[in-house]
Order: C-alpha cells, then structure tokens, then sequence
C-alpha cells in the first residue's frame, strides 16, 4: 500500500503545517481518511466547501461541462462566463455592475489594489490591522496578522498604512487625499471572527467618499451566504465599490471574482489585467449550480437560523475555558483562556475538524448545509473535550 504520507513529507513543499491526516474522500458534512474513519468537517477548506462534499447535482453539471468545454480565453464569449457574470452582478449590492473572473481570493484581491489605483489615479492603500487578504505580495501588504507572514518578504507594496479594525477614529487619521481604497473584511476571519460595530461600515463609507476613496470590501471568506447573507456587507446597508470574493463561490472548485462599479469599469481598458483561467467554463458551470443549489435549498436562511441554533448551544457550555463565543451565521469562534492548539488536537482525534486560529481562539466554518443534529454532534465532541 502506497505510503502517502511520506510520498507528501518528501515531494511537497513545506508551507503547510501537517494535520496527520491522509484525508481521502468526502460526503456531505463529514471527510473520511485513509483509514476509513470519519470526520465531522468544521473547516470546508476554510470555508471553501461551502455545501459540503461530493454534491450530486454539482458533479452532475460540472461532468456535463467538462464534456463540453473546460477553457476558453477571456478575448472569446462563452454561455457560462456570461451566466456567471449575470448571476453576480443580480445578487451583488445594486451599484456593482461588472465582474473580473479570476481563481482565488489572493488574486481577486491584487486585482483590487491595480483597480483602485487605476480608476482613482492615486496610490495609497489603507488596510485594517489584523486583516487577512491573501498572501501573494500586493495582498500580503494589506495583511496585517502575523510578523511571520510579512517580515521575510520585505519589502512590500510601499504606501500601504494600517488602522485598527471597528475604530473610525483611527481610520480618519491615517487617510488622506492620496488614498486610492481603504481595503476590509466584513467580519475579521483569520484574527479570530471579530464583528464590527452595526454603524462602523455606514461611517467608513462616509469618510472614503469624503477623501475620494474606494471602499473594497473582501467577502472571500464571508461570501456566498456563510453569514446568513450572500454578502456579509449586506448586514450593513452600504454599497462598496468593489467585492473581492472566492473560496465557496464553486463549490470547491477554484474561482475567485473581483465584482467593481460602473465608476471602476469606465478605466479599465483591453490588457489592463488578464488572466488566463479566469472564468473558465468548467468553474463556471460549477458556480451556476452552487447559487442554484443555496436558492433552492433556502441555505440563506438555514445558515442564519442553524448559526443561532449552534452559537447559542455553545453559549450552554460550562467549561472554565471558554472566554467568549461569538460569530454571525455558520461562521464562529470560540475563544479559550488557553492556547487552543491542544484542544483541536483532542476534538480531531474524537472525529471533529476544527481550524485554530491565533493563539486562543478556535474557529467553526462547516458547510451551510448543516443541521441541528449535525451541531448536537459538533457541540457533544466539544463538551467532551472542554469540560
């Protein structure tokens, strides 16, 4: 029998931290390793698995592509880019008008930064700190998480300048006339699901407008319905100029998409930014049954109502470890007064994935397909482990 584990400890490049996991099939909420142990998931890729694992009518429109058409250059007109393109736009705050198709979150945001600069003609960023943007070096500028994840790097994306997160104040005091965007997660994912303010976004809308600014937000991790909205920012009523999204918008498949405002597409001109799998018709395909499969399934509501349901059954819990829990929709933390790399540990033997995050904190992104019995079995394996 093949030895996979050491085929990846000697083949693959080492920038994963390893899980000890040969995880070789999927089925709805739950993973399976090579063991045939099963795995209730609580990560989906990070939030990349968005309804689950090996969904029939997923596979049944992507096989149905694939025997069709798999690529085509973005110079050509294909039926599912357009679709997709259409689909976006509906479903997207109403000034958004146009998508730049891509194929990951990292890459959905460099397109941002080339785009605030080119529609506004100005050349400074502002990012929060503690934001994750992704970690190719126009994104990696705007993060600001980890020393580790910058510092080697150096340098960076000059005029790029930090706030901190939910506080306006400090916002107004680092932009300024030659600011092109000021960059934001709707929830703070990998800092460990910090929530804004209700009034916070209203009050940075204003002041972008007040300096010319664009307002980008990134959705990768929130987007497609994980809070119980298909946009996080449509909790809080404002319309950015630009949306960076990736991760669930296939199902799995690899896509991101940078959605911008007519404002933002009356720049762009032919080879401003290209890319040559962006929007490939299987990915495509794969997007169209995704928002199908969440409209047809109320998974909007079901994400809001189970996300209740799972926050306030971990409320229940009386453990002397838990700090706060905290989230929006299928999107939660569980913050300890311990380092938590332990307890994952622990809740991943007993057949439950989970991601840490930071130090302390211990983050819940399952599919939105979720159910109550599926979150009385997450909370059981947790129970068992902080109590």
């Amino acid at each position: 029998m093949a030895n996979y584990e050491e085929m990846h400890r000697n083949y693959v490049a080492p920038t994963y931290g390893s899980r000890g996991l040969t995880i070789t099939k999927g089925q709805g909420v739950y993973l399976f390793d090579d063991q045939g142990k099963k795995y209730i998931d609580c990560m989906s890729n990070f939030g990349v698995n968005i309804l689950g694992h090996n969904v029939e009518e997923i596979n049944q429109r992507v096989n149905n592509q694939l025997s069709k058409l798999t690529n085509l250059h973005g110079s050509f007109v294909n039926d599912q880019r357009s679709l997709v393109a259409k689909k976006l736009v509906e479903l997207s705050p109403k000034n958004l008008k146009k998508v730049f198709f891509c194929n990951s979150g990292t890459e959905a945001v460099e397109a941002a930064i080339k785009f605030s600069r080119l529609a506004t003609g100005k050349t400074g960023i502002i990012a929060a700190k503690m934001g994750y943007h992704g970690k190719t070096m126009g994104a990696l500028s705007l993060t600001k998480t980890l020393k580790k994840y910058n510092e080697p790097f150096s340098p960076l994306l000059n005029e790029v300048t930090h706030f901190s997160f939910n506080d306006i104040d400090s916002l107004k005091e680092v932009i300024n006339e030659n600011t092109a965007a000021v960059f934001l997660e709707p929830i703070q994912g990998e800092s460990g699901i910090r929530l804004p303010d209700d009034d916070f976004f209203i009050n940075v809308k204003k002041v972008c407008e007040e300096y010319g600014a664009l307002l980008v937000i990134d959705e990768i991790q929130t987007g497609m319905g994980r809070t119980g909205k298909i946009f996080a920012i449509d909790h809080y009523n404002i319309e950015p100029d630009m949306i960076c999204m990736a991760k669930g918008i296939a199902s799995g498949l690899p896509m991101g998409a940078t959605l911008i405002s007519e404002e933002v597409s009356e720049k762009l001109f032919g080879g401003a930014h290209t890319n040559t799998f962006g929007g490939n018709p299987l990915v495509c395909a794969a997007a169209l049954e995704t928002f199908d499969y969440i409209k047809n399934n109320d998974l909007l509501q079901n994400a809001s109502e189970i996300g209740n349901y799972f926050i306030s059954e971990l409320k229940k819990i009386d453990s002397r470890l838990i700090r706060e829990v905290r989230g929006k929709g299928l999107m939660i933390a569980i913050e300890l007064k311990a380092k938590c790399s332990r307890f994952v540990k622990l809740m991943q033997e007993k057949g439950l994935l989970t991601i840490p995050t930071g130090s302390t904190v211990i983050r819940l992104l399952p599919p939105i397909i979720f159910s109550k019995d599926n979150v009385d079995e997450v909370v059981k394996i947790i129970k068992e482990v902080l109590i």
